[in-house]
């Protein structure tokens, strides 16, 4: 664990490229060995790293989710969330550093941890909530790598893709079915 909040910090200071088993390694007192023996090579300790982000950030997410549904939070808390996992968190710069580096299954810990999120809130039988969730996640993603830029040359203000989330999100829930539990 020390580790993965290692891995993290190193991501969140000094992007993807800075998450290697030396530089862990010497955050940590262990030696570039011990890590290559727990984690077998750098793609490994950066899918454990994506898998460790996935999981925190949807469980956060979970809880958002359900305090908006209960009338305590609101969708903007999720779109929030899940832009600062993306951005912030450097979710998506981990994710594009791995792609971009040969790792095929680079985004399988992502995806997985977002698939079982969806089926824990009971919410894979909804079409509605499923495009939702990608629709939230691909613009997540995309305004992390380039929404800055885009939003200036657009002349628009740098959270407009967060807006458009939420209205996203507060559309779908007006249009959802209503199932007999709720």
């Amino acid at each position: 664990m020390a580790a993965l909040e290692a891995a993290r910090s190193l991501l969140v200071e000094t992007g993807p490229q800075a998450v290697t088993l030396k530089a862990v390694a010497g955050r940590i007192g262990r030696t570039h060995a011990n890590l290559l023996h727990h984690f077998g090579s750098a793609s490994g300790l950066q899918k454990a790293l994506a898998k460790h982000l996935a999981e925190t950030i949807c469980s956060t997410i979970r809880d958002a989710v359900i305090a908006s549904r209960s009338g305590i939070g609101k969708p903007r808390d999720v779109v929030d969330l899940t832009f600062d996992a993306f951005d912030r968190e450097g979710a998506g710069a981990l994710a594009s550093w791995m792609l971009l580096s040969g790792n095929e299954d680079a985004l399988d810990p992502i995806v997985d941890t977002i698939h079982d999120l969806v089926v824990d809130l009971d919410e894979y039988g909804s079409d509605t909530q499923r495009s939702a969730t990608l629709a939230l996640v691909l613009m997540a993603l995309g305004d992390a790598l380039m929404g800055g830029p885009l939003a200036v040359a657009l002349d628009l203000p740098r959270d407009a893709a967060r807006d458009r989330a939420e209205k996203m999100l507060v559309e779908g829930l007006q249009t959802a079915p209503v199932t007999p539990e709720g």
